[in-house]
C-alpha cells in the first residue's frame, strides 16, 4: 500500500500521524505531547498544556480540542473516550 505521507514533513498544522487512547492521570504525563485532543464523549478534561498551565475545559461530544497538552488529570475530567493526536 502506498503511503501518501511518507515524504510529507511533521507539521503542527497537521494532520495528525497518529491517535492515541489517552487514560486520565493525574501524575503522569502523556508520552508525547498532543498536538491535539479528540473527544467522543463530551464533558470536563482538566489538562496541564504544552507551557505547564493547568486549565479545566467544558467540551461537547465529537470534539477536537486543538491546543498543545502534555497531561489530561484525572481530577475534574468527566469527558471518555479522549485521544491524543500525536506527530510520530
Amino acid at each position: 500500500m502506498s503511503n501518501p505521507f511518507s515524504n510529507r514533513a511533521a507539521s503542527l498544522n497537521g494532520p495528525a500521524s497518529d491517535a492515541q487512547p489517552v487514560v486520565p492521570n493525574d501524575s503522569t504525563d502523556l508520552s508525547t505531547i498532543a498536538i491535539a485532543l479528540y473527544v467522543e464523549k463530551g464533558g470536563s478534561i482538566s489538562i496541564i498544556t504544552a507551557s505547564g498551565n493547568q486549565r479545566l475545559i467544558a467540551l461537547p461530544d465529537f470534539a477536537i480540542l486543538p491546543v498543545g497538552v502534555r497531561r489530561v488529570r484525572a481530577t475534574g475530567t468527566t469527558a471518555t473516550g479522549i485521544h491524543a493526536l500525536v506527530l510520530a
